[in-house]
């Protein structure tokens, strides 16, 4: 097998207990192709187009001036596409088949929606321009806004946040800034602790932590749940907030959400939700009914906007009665002239805690999360919601007897939770599984997380995967289950047989990074 200069395998290693697979000499396998780096193709000597000679007096530029080649290669047109195919085609794309990540709702984007957002009047203005020119924008982002607070209830929202832990940084920063007004009105001590679930998202601590509150864990319950007699036992006139996502990270309704939110409140401190799920019930619960004071919105999820590969996202607030005038600047406002934003903490907005960023939030996310609730309407946001718990309930009955539900009793919501229990014994792990779903053309679901659960197999399946394409999904790991159990344990160990540079030693890709290309001796290249 040959090696390339960052000591990745340049071509598809062939098990050897597998002989009805044959090397190829190209290296491919039938339409998918191999494909090196972009600076292992050659063609440092040229470029793709002809420019003159560089001319003018180059001594303004001092010691600026290039003494070296800029150590680009040079492609044609056709091979640069080429090129970039090639590696699109090593990548799974939700354009391709099921992606089953659990808590990340890895769904389809309409293209509806992508087409809306590149109008011009979206996609060419200017942050800077003159607000009488954007008034179109604006109304787009007050009427989302509207639509917002109508489906959870809350009254005001902060459109600018740009992600779900940016929101909840924004959520928790109105919080400190409703505590801090508390104690400059009334006096008293300052509130130092965010209670957080044993199985909350890693952000919710790490943003807790960030604003420089403490934190502390909440025991979970048998069932996946918080343990309400912990919580209890936890609460005082210390905490300042506590931090619940519902439906949780185990993809279970919070059934006791009342009283975490009277709990909470009788001690003087504020519910934030993480809203990361709030897909599962949109159109059937409002949060505010629930007792919550702030909540994040993951447009990016929920409203079906594009997802993974770091962006884009949004992640707009919505706030309570109490918190509404501590919500960042920037405010759409309706003046006398038509819409306004509101850009200092003054006036109506003289308690804003400041602002999240320099401009106004992810217009194009709000394009898009606006087009996907238009087209839907009212009942087909609710039915988007229950056709996801329907999907993950489906996917749990189909492989609960063959894989252990990590929560059997009772019903799931938008993702199905698996643990490692029916690999005991087989010398399989939760890691093996996963890499030989990529021989079958399927994403692994989400690994090892939460962490409450040992050895976590995590699916989401989404409200837009047909019930052919969970068949087909679920039949596969039925069959890769049952395997396992027969003892087939190098089909598991060795795969991904079929990926282009099989399996990886992950751990060490991850602490040691080869984050640059550099070319080969010359020496070598001779021997070669």
């Amino acid at each position: 097998m040959s090696m390339n200069p960052v000591g990745r395998p340049t071509r598809p290693e062939v098990a050897a207990t597998n002989d009805s697979v044959h090397p190829t000499l190209t290296g491919g396998r039938g339409l998918l192709q191999d494909e090196p780096l972009i600076f292992e193709l050659g063609g440092w000597d040229k470029t793709g187009v002809d420019l003159p000679e560089a001319g003018g007096d180059t001594s303004v530029l001092g010691d600026l001036v290039r003494a070296e080649p800029i150590g680009l290669p040079g492609l044609s047109e056709p091979e640069a596409m080429r090129h970039y195919v090639r590696l699109s085609q090593k990548n799974h794309a939700i354009d391709l088949a099921l992606y089953p990540l659990g808590s990340c709702t890895m769904k389809h984007n309409p293209r509806l929606n992508e087409k809306a957002a590149r109008y011009p009047g979206f996609s060419d203005i200017h942050p800077l321009q003159p607000q009488s020119t954007v008034q179109g924008a604006l109304e787009l982002m007050d009427r989302l806004a509207h639509w917002l607070k109508t489906l959870t209830g809350m009254p005001a929202v902060a459109l600018s946040p740009k992600a779900g832990a940016h929101g909840e940084l924004c959520g928790l920063l109105a919080i400190r800034a409703a505590h801090e007004a508390k104690v400059a009105r009334e006096g008293g001590a300052r509130r130092t602790t965010v209670l957080t679930p044993t199985s909350a998202h890693g952000t919710n601590p790490a943003t807790a932590a960030f604003v420089g509150y403490q934190v502390q864990e909440i025991a979970q319950t048998a069932d996946g749940r918080v343990d309400l007699a912990d919580l209890e036992a936890k609460l005082g006139p210390h905490v300042a907030a506590i931090m619940v996502t519902n439906p949780n990270t185990c993809g279970l309704f919070e059934r006791d959400i009342l009283e975490i939110a009277r709990l909470t409140h009788a001690v003087g401190a504020y519910f934030y939700c993480d809203g990361a799920n709030f897909n599962a019930i949109v159109g059937r619960v409002r949060p505010g009914d629930l007792g919550v004071d702030a909540m994040h919105i993951n447009l990016h999820k929920t409203f079906s906007t594009p997802h993974g590969g770091g962006g884009p996202g949004a992640g707009p607030v919505v706030l309570s009665q109490a918190l509404a005038p501590f919500a960042p600047v920037p405010w759409v406002v309706h003046g006398a002239d038509g819409l306004q934003l509101l850009e200092q903490p003054e006036g109506e907005a003289a308690d804003a805690f400041g602002r999240m960023c320099a401009f106004h939030g992810q217009m194009g996310m709000f394009v898009r999360a606006y087009a996907y609730m238009l087209s839907h309407g009212a009942d087909g946001l609710r039915q988007a919601a229950e056709d996801a718990v329907l999907n993950a309930n489906y996917v749990k009955a189909r492989l609960s007897d063959v894989m252990t539900a990590a929560f059997p009793d009772g019903p799931c919501m938008h993702e199905a939770l698996f643990d490692d229990r029916w690999l005991e014994g087989t010398g399989v792990t939760t890691l093996d599984f996963a890499k030989a779903m990529i021989d079958e053309g399927f994403h692994p679901m989400t690994m090892y997380f939460p962490l409450v659960v040992h050895g976590a197999m995590l699916i989401e399946p989404t409200e837009t995967e047909p019930k052919h394409e969970l068949d087909r999904f679920t039949d596969t790991l039925r069959v890769l289950a049952e395997a396992a159990k027969a003892g087939e344990v190098e089909r598991f160990k060795g795969a991904p047989y079929h990926a282009p540079l099989r399996r990886l030693d992950e751990t060490a890709a991850a602490r040691k990074p080869r984050l640059r290309w550099t070319p080969p001796p010359a020496h070598a290249i001779a021997a070669e």
